[in-house]
């Protein structure tokens, strides 16, 4: 055995700066062996679990749950074994190589179940004396909901969870992860099983007590979101622009398209994200970002998309998007959403964006001054598609009608480059044949 210095956090990509420190899978004492998950820790991008390099005894952990650690910081010290060629790690750390001859397969990360909750939920009020018994959870669930096993069926070996969210999920709602029903394959605890076993929690106030003061910390996403918006506001002169714009024949093409294959559907988001990644051929100083003095414009379209999930607002990113079809577009654009509400997507997945698309009409609004998604230069957004009067012909009509705003940096073009893009989205929301001759 030999003493060796700290394991620091590492980068886990992207170049980040700093993670929250959510759980520990080992204590002190506790024999690791090389890409062993030793922690979890929530990025500013993504929840990460993070593998050792290296194998050897654990003789101290450097922080507890709920710890922002910058990177570089003492996250764990291990006296380590003899060095082995043969125990390489298979995992790349920026900070800690792999050996350039040999790769160890991964060592399967083990399913672990969550720390037991520091604070249970109070049972509801009831007559039963003090140190009696609760009543099973199963008992205050709405109906029709699967019931969590009782204390004497309660599972004994590890839980099967994966997803680090979900473990967050439950213990910082106060569940025993044991005592709930996993719906996924072998058993597996998915998000969905434990939403339901909050759900089924019916002492848990839907409202705060009038008068009560709430204090929510600034974390992981939000914080994220919230230092990169401070950013964008500061340092981009941004300007705004909006058109109305009748989508009827926006409507018809993507009824005709699912209607013609149902079981690949086509959203009004991925028909604006084609009409957008179209738009840039012709005006690509919006497809940009500045570095000190230069306008940049790569030869790809990396297109981002708002999300809205759980843990905030997040901002998914296709690589690429500049070589897709629309129903190639509307395929990735529900697998990152699904990845992004699952806590699925890797820090990669959400960096590397130029440009983004917002649908906002899903939360039932018309137009929005949104605010870009630094460091790119612009973002285009789609309102609600409603029934609104429309003058056709010079005859009043009743048509689908929408709002397309465009927010982009005064720095890399003036209003008429902006106004030409939306104007050509417009368009093709209004004409969506005319898109054929740029596809």
């Amino acid at each position: 055995m030999s003493a060796v210095p700290d394991f620091l956090l590492p980068d886990l990509g992207e170049g980040l700066e700093e993670a929250e420190l959510t759980a520990w899978h080992v204590q002190a004492g506790d024999h690791v062996v090389v890409d062993q998950v030793v922690a979890e820790v929530e990025t500013a991008k993504a929840a990460v679990e993070v593998p050792i390099p290296f194998a050897g005894t654990v003789t101290a952990l450097h922080a507890e749950p709920g710890t922002t650690l910058p990177v570089g910081a003492p996250l764990i010290s291990v006296t380590t074994d003899a060095p082995d060629a043969s125990e390489a790690s298979g995992n790349v750390l920026v900070g800690y190589g792999t050996s350039p001859s040999v790769r160890r397969p991964r060592t399967p990360r083990r399913l672990t179940a969550a720390a037991p909750p520091r604070v249970t939920p109070a049972p509801a009020a009831s007559s039963a004396p003090p140190g009696a018994t609760p009543a099973p959870a199963a008992s205050t669930a709405p109906p029709g909901a699967t019931p969590a096993p009782a204390s004497a069926s309660a599972r004994t070996g590890p839980v099967p969870v994966i997803s680090p969210i979900v473990r967050k999920l439950a213990r910082d709602s106060g569940l025993d992860l044991t005592r709930i029903p996993g719906t996924g394959p072998d058993g597996l605890v998915l998000r969905r099983d434990v939403n339901q076993a909050i759900a089924a929690l019916s002492q848990i106030p839907a409202e705060p007590p009038p008068g009560t003061e709430i204090r929510v910390p600034i974390r992981g996403t939000r914080r994220a979101a919230a230092e990169k918006l401070t950013r964008s506001r500061r340092e981009i002169p941004e300007a705004t622009v909006w058109v109305d714009v009748d989508a009827t024949g926006l409507a018809a093409a993507r009824a005709a398209l699912n209607a013609r294959a149902p079981h690949a559907p086509v959203s009004f988001l991925a028909l604006l994200a084609r009409f957008a990644v179209a738009g840039l051929r012709r005006y690509p100083e919006l497809n940009a970002h500045i570095e000190q003095d230069e306008i940049v414009i790569p030869a790809h379209v990396h297109l981002g998309f708002a999300a809205q999930t759980e843990r905030g607002l997040v901002v998914p990113v296709i690589r690429d998007a500049h070589l897709m079809s629309v129903r190639e577009l509307a395929a990735a654009l529900g697998r990152q959403t699904a990845a992004a509400r699952a806590g699925r997507l890797a820090p990669a997945d959400l960096t590397g964006g130029t440009i983004t698309v917002n649908n906002y009409g899903v939360f039932g609004v018309d137009g929005s001054a949104a605010i870009i998604n630094h460091p790119e230069v612009a973002i285009l957004g789609l309102g609600r598609i409603i029934d609104r009067p429309w003058v056709v012909d010079g005859q009043l009509a009743v048509r689908k009608v929408t709002e397309l705003t465009l927010a982009f940096d005064h720095r890399v073009c003036d209003g008429g480059t902006a106004g030409g893009y939306l104007r050509y989205v417009a368009d093709c929301v209004e004409s969506p044949v005319l898109a054929l001759g740029d596809l």
